[in-house]
């Protein structure tokens, strides 16, 4: 069963989880790749092609960031372990498999 999700909620939700992910600088976007496959970039992303062009993926990543993507990085992202980047590897091989992708 789907439970049917009102617009204002999600938004609601979605502004939630944006202003969580800033709070939390400390999860990086690479462990958080390799846990749920997806971090603050892909959800920029997603923001940038649901506006169907209206809104840039550098405006929709900077709107999710709180920042210039490439601030946010330069304060925030520790370089990534070769453990980190295996993780995130199997994870996004997840994600295709369960779009059927693979």
């Amino acid at each position: 069963m789907t439970l049917e999700i009102e617009d204002r909620h999600a938004a609601a939700a979605f502004r939630r989880l944006v202003e969580h992910l800033q709070m939390r600088a400390d999860a990086q976007n690479i462990d958080l790749m390799g846990l749920a496959g997806f971090c603050r970039n892909c959800l920029g992303d997603w923001v940038s092609e649901a506006s169907e062009g209206a809104i840039s993926k550098d405006d929709a990543r900077t709107a999710v960031h709180g920042m210039p993507a490439a601030e946010w990085k330069t304060k925030h992202q520790k370089p990534a372990t070769p453990e980190q980047l295996a993780r995130m590897e199997e994870s996004l091989a997840v994600n295709a498999k369960l779009r059927g992708e693979v």
